[in-house]
């Protein structure tokens, strides 16, 4: 693959270097106004440098899709984006949330997949240019979308803290003046899906107009619990969106909007996938659940006890013991705890543009959010209580951000400062068949039943930053750029955790009092512990128009992800203080093209990324804490083309290799690593590749019909730190199919099959087999059908 990869990035660099002598002999015709692909589709503007610019005039590898392009290929979510997109995964469901609105979000092989309120994301996503602070909130349903942009690579300079791995911009449609204008979309189809939206624009005057939608999704669960019947994996939301535009001036305009949404469903569609009989909590579980044959590694043998039986003696099939054939298939879940998933997400925000002169603009966005969440997930998946957690969390945060946008034609530049308070309250309870701790040991000795860790912590983050870049014209075909970042983030943590026993069944009350609580050893960290984390970043960029239809750059970017407090513990720690994790970092390297020659767009780029001091899962015990304990090394190469025939062929297609390389694993006293260098970096294929292909066939009268498939290879991925096969998936490809009859009178009804050829593969994994002794997993929904009803007026 290594030298794949070579062969890779010299083509690119012998493609680059060839341009010079093909842009001379095309120069001229390259120059005059053509058809392009673009002027096919309507030009794609972008944001990437937080300015209004052409995607093929902008020195940033990005996809960007506008609303109709989405609606064509069929993708309805966020987590839909990595069927067309190189180098994303985006996955719905977190490993240990148990939430399945709790996304886990890779670009390039950097994210995070620990969901909690301790850690920030890798990758930023942005509504409308407000930072979303927590993982919950990141999968969105899109509804009134205007476009999405997927800027891959470090953007630490114009778009701050946490986006080494790169940035998802999502625009909604703004209301439109003088114009009334409706929208709906009904949609039906397998498992009892039903899903319905609707727009609406009303102007309020000459300078004033509004827009208001709302949609839903309900869709059975594929997974079935064995227990009683609840079907896992199913969705159940809506969302509420408002926004008023006012445009008294030339000189000022005022965007203001609100969202609300929320998703009350069964839980993440996790099935078993292993069990270690030996690892210590799965043969107490089977000891306390009276299986024959079960002995407990460390313990005594008690004599004459019927539970014991010889050390190491296998467990045998029974329905009480912790073992494989506890495994009930790939849509069949075992588990028996209660479960279920809940997210809430509103906030408001509002956007100013102030023309102070025809070279000066100042932009103001202001923005306040809230997000309650609650997971409860059985993480062993059996009737067994190896583990169960229940995550709960409350967030508000508030985010000012001040921009100064400047243009004199061939000097332009962005000055900008920015502001953000987060406060996290999370509470996590882990029932567990043990802790570490001899009391719990005892009671389970005696017939008890394990324990219940709960864990209440506050977190508070305090952010502000400075930023500017600045670009240079010397001629109208060479630009260079560059830009600083100054990031100073204070982060506060406060907690309370309790070791209780026996454990229960999961409170029905997501934030108890602890002044209720009793039992168990108590660990208070008293008063806010607080770490400074402060960083400058930076970016460069150098671009050279060889014509009107082709380009190439280079460029340089520096970004970095706070650090923050592990607020696990199920023991006291040295001195009774918390442990810390710094802050990490990517270095990116990348050259890249962009050509736009007839109908035919290609964009190309190639990159190096340094990945220091990562922030990686080690075990202590039972507990994953994070430490600073990886360095890596990202090489990669994506492509991305379209072509729009004359004819009405259209065809859309994506490329992404990665090669990544673990450079080294810092040990940790008193601590497991879950990884080697020899392992892979989690979700992080070598290969991702999409091609869609669809045929405009006009029917007369302004009818047109529109057959459509679609397909995405993803090579070998990991979905956690460490190598676990029973959670690996070894590569799949995915096929879609459509057709859409589009009439004279706005009217669009479409139908097509998902899954198409009904590949069973894995989008989620999970394993502690060493010590918890389980592993679990999530398959794709099977093959399904949906027809739709679209009207618009």
């Amino acid at each position: 693959m290594v030298a794949a990869l070579h062969c890779h990035a010299a083509i690119g660099a012998l493609a680059i270097a060839a341009i010079p002598a093909a842009a001379a002999a095309q120069e001229v015709a390259q120059d005059a106004p053509a058809a392009t692909a673009e002027a096919e589709e309507g030009e794609i503007i972008v944001t990437a440098r937080r300015r209004a610019e052409s995607l093929q005039d902008t020195p940033v590898a990005i996809s960007a899709f506008t609303s109709e392009m989405l609606d064509q290929r069929q993708i309805v979510q966020t987590q839909d984006l990595e069927r067309i997109t190189p180098s994303l995964q985006f996955k719905p469901a977190g490993q240990l949330s148990g939430n399945s609105a709790a996304s886990v979000v890779f670009i390039r092989g950097v994210g995070q997949v620990d969901p909690t309120a301790a850690v920030d994301p890798g990758v930023g996503i942005y509504l409308d240019e407000v930072y979303l602070g927590r993982a919950v909130g990141g999968a969105i349903d899109f509804g009134d979308i205007d476009g999405v942009e997927v800027l891959r690579g470090p953007q630490g300079t114009l778009f701050g803290r946490n986006t080494i791995g790169g940035a998802i911009l999502v625009r909604t449609r703004q209301p439109e003046m003088g114009k009334t204008s409706v929208r709906a979309r009904l949609r039906v189809g397998d498992y009892n899906l039903r899903e319905g939206f609707a727009a609406v624009n009303v102007p309020l005057g000459e300078t004033l107009a509004a827009r208001v939608s709302g949609g839903f999704r309900r869709r059975d669960g594929y997974v079935i619990r064995a227990f009683d019947g609840l079907d896992l994996g199913n969705e159940n939301g809506y969302s509420l969106n408002g926004a008023l535009k006012w445009e008294p001036s030339d000189q000022f305009d005022l965007f203001l909007r609100a969202d609300y949404s929320r998703r009350d469903e069964h839980g993440a569609p996790f099935v078993l996938a292993g069990v270690n009989e030996q690892a210590p909590v799965a043969a107490i579980a089977s000891v306390a659940a009276g299986c024959p044959g079960a002995t407990i590694p460390f313990a005594p043998i008690v004599p004459g006890d019927p539970r014991f039986g010889a050390p190491n003696v296998p467990l045998i099939n029974d329905a009480r013991c912790a073992n494989d054939l506890q495994a009930k298939g790939d849509f069949v879940n075992g588990g028996n705890a209660p479960v279920m998933s809940m997210s809430e997400v509103w906030g408001v925000a509002g956007t100013a543009n102030i023309h102070l002169t025809d070279q000066a603009l100042v932009k103001l966005i202001t923005a306040y959010r809230e997000t309650s969440s609650r997971g409860v997930r059985d993480a062993d998946n059996t009737p067994l209580t190896l583990i169960t957690t229940d995550v709960a969390a409350q967030s508000a945060q508030f985010s000012q951000e001040v921009q100064l946008q400047l243009d004199f034609g061939k000097v332009s530049g962005i000055l900008g400062g920015y502001y953000f308070n987060e406060t996290t309250d999370e509470r996590a309870t882990v029932f567990l068949a043990f802790p570490p701790s001899p009391p719990v040991i005892r009671s389970l000795l005696a017939g008890g039943p394990g324990s219940r860790d709960l864990q209440v912590s506050r977190l508070k983050t305090n952010s502000v930053a400075l930023f500017g870049e600045a670009t240079w014209s010397p001629t109208d075909r060479l630009e260079l750029s560059g830009g600083l970042r100054y990031t100073s983030d204070r982060k506060y943590y406060q907690g309370t955790v309790l070791n209780l026993f026996p454990a229960t069944q999961p409170d029905p009350n997501p934030l108890p009092q602890l002044a209720t609580t009793q039992g168990g050893p108590l660990f208070i960290f008293p008063r806010p512990f607080q770490r400074d984390f402060a960083a400058l970043t930076g970016s460069a960029s150098v671009q050279y128009r060889w014509s009107g239809a082709v380009s190439t750059y280079a460029s340089y970017a520096k970004s970095f992800k706070s650090g923050g407090f592990n607020t696990r513990y199920n023991a006291a720690t040295s001195n009774n203080l918390p442990v810390p994790f710094a802050d990490e970092s990517v270095t990116s390297y990348e050259v890249g093209m962009k050509t736009n020659i007839g109908r035919l767009r290609l964009n190309l780029a190639a990159f190096q990324a340094e990945y220091q001091d990562i922030q990686l899962i080690f075990r202590q015990g039972v507990v994953p804490l994070l430490f600073n304990a990886g360095e890596a090394r990202i090489r990669g190469f994506e492509a991305e083309a379209n072509w729009r025939a004359p004819w009405g062929l259209m065809v859309d297609g994506g490329l992404s290799v990665l090669k990544d390389k673990i450079k080294s694993i810092t040990p940790i006293p008193g601590a497991t690593a879950t990884v080697t260098p020899n392992d892979d970096l989690p979700f992080t294929p070598d290969l991702q590749a999409n091609l869609g292909l669809a045929y405009k066939i006009e029917l007369g009268n302004g009818m047109t019909l529109t057959p459509r498939v679609d397909g995405s290879y993803t090579s070998k991925i990991t979905f956690i730190t460490g190598s676990i096969p029973i959670i690996e998936e070894d590569g799949y490809f995915v096929g879609n199919g459509s057709v859409g009859l589009k009439l004279a009178n706005g009217i669009e009804i479409s139908a097509g099959v998902n899954n198409i050829l009904d590949q069973r593969y894995l989008i989620q994994g999970n394993a502690s087999l060493a010590t918890l002794g389980y592993a679990e997993r999530i398959f794709a929904r099977p093959r399904n059908w949906f027809a739709q009803l679209s009207a618009s007026f």
